[in-house]
């Protein structure tokens, strides 16, 4: 069995105006944070069963905060306690303004093997509108640096269905990706998310948000483009290069069992779903007090089928009857009654006992998995 571990790192130079990720800007609480997940490495460990661990994430916040030395050190904290593939997915977040030639050179001499850069756009409209911490310049600037470093595992973000982001800014967007050869790209409908900036500025009636019809225009385009560039178009936000598919997402998708560490983190272990305290200074106490799981709840039957449901139509790779089948024969009699219409309709291909959305289906993916769940 193989298993995955993700690392919050709380912190931030700025708030972006659509995250609703747990964060801090202040970095006063830094150093007593990191000894906590050296101690929540310690003691969860043993959760995970002995499975050897495929993926290991440094998410957030902006992991690229921490230092070589500090990344190293976290390191050697999980491979004491972790058995860890040799060549397990190393990957860490990072923004465009953290990353020189010299914060290059010093993560490589970390485990670090995969960068994941939060460009997000390349026009000064959308991060302004976004509040990102880079600018135009430097997101393009990036790209030359990664070109020219010898790193060949990247991902890049970006996101489409801003006010701010026309249909020939987004094309230029796709574009460049496919002019540096980035091997990997996640490319993420803007959301309005509560308690935060973007969304105070929504009900306030102070930010009007791109229609619905422009959102699915720019989703088709990046569809288009996929096919145009030669990139897997393998998960409704997620598309990478043929061999770049993301390890460490998938698990996700997939269902793989994982690791939350740090404030905020979500673990899946069996048929059990826990997380951590979204609070820095309660992480903190909690963890030199035992431990810091704020809630947990064992997912029922219905709970799975409805999740398999859900992350398997987003996958190219479509969802196989038979492993509804094994939860309960009942799963796999009520899904295929509920997605024939969609069958009927064009949106979903069956071929056998295998199902997947076609473009039409891409764009109501959430829609179609909703109608297919059982509901108690």
């Amino acid at each position: 069995m193989m298993a995955g571990v993700y690392l919050h790192i709380p912190f931030c130079k700025q708030a972006c105006s659509y995250c609703n990720f747990h964060f801090s800007t202040s970095l006063r609480l830094k150093d007593a944070l990191l000894n906590a997940l050296h101690d929540e490495i310690a003691r969860r460990a043993g959760e995970l069963n002995g499975q050897t661990v495929r993926s290991v994430y440094f998410g957030g916040g902006t992991p690229s905060l921490l230092t070589s030395a500090e990344i190293n050190a976290i390191w050697t904290r999980l491979a004491r306690h972790l058995t860890i593939e040799a060549d397990a997915e190393v990957t860490l977040e990072a923004n465009p303004d953290d990353l020189t030639a010299d914060t290059l050179d010093q993560l490589g001499d970390t485990p670090v093997n995969r960068l994941s850069i939060g460009i997000q756009s390349f026009h000064a409209s959308d991060l302004g509108f976004m509040n990102r911490a880079h600018n135009a310049t430097q997101a393009r600037g990036v790209l030359d640096l990664i070109r020219t470093s010898g790193w060949d595992r990247v991902t890049v973000d970006l996101i489409y269905g801003s006010p701010t982001l026309s249909h020939d800014a987004w094309q230029a967007n796709l574009d460049l990706i496919a002019a540096y050869d980035i091997p990997h790209l996640s490319a993420y409908q803007l959301t309005v998310e509560p308690r935060t900036a973007l969304a105070a500025r929504v009900r306030q009636g102070k930010q009007p948000m791109m229609p619905d019809e422009d959102v699915i225009h720019q989703f088709r385009m990046l569809m288009a483009w996929s096919t145009d560039h030669g990139y897997e178009h393998y998960e409704i936000s997620n598309l990478a290069r043929p061999g770049h598919r993301a390890i460490h997402n998938s698990n996700y998708w997939n269902r793989t069992e994982y690791l939350g560490l740090g404030p905020s983190a979500h673990s899946l272990t069996g048929r059990t779903r826990q997380w951590n305290i979204a609070s820095n200074p309660r992480y903190i106490k909690m963890m030199s007090d035992g431990l810091a799981i704020d809630a947990s709840e064992t997912l029922s039957d219905t709970d799975i089928f409805n999740e398999t449901v859900m992350t398997r139509l987003r996958l190219s790779d479509g969802l196989e009857l038979t492993e509804l089948a094994a939860l309960d024969a009942s799963f796999a009699t009520h899904f295929v009654q509920a997605i024939e219409p969609f069958v009927e309709r064009g949106l979903v291909v069956q071929t056998g006992s295998h199902f997947t959305l076609t473009r039409d289906g891409r764009c109501l993916a959430d829609h179609i998995a909703s109608e297919c769940f059982v509901t108690d």
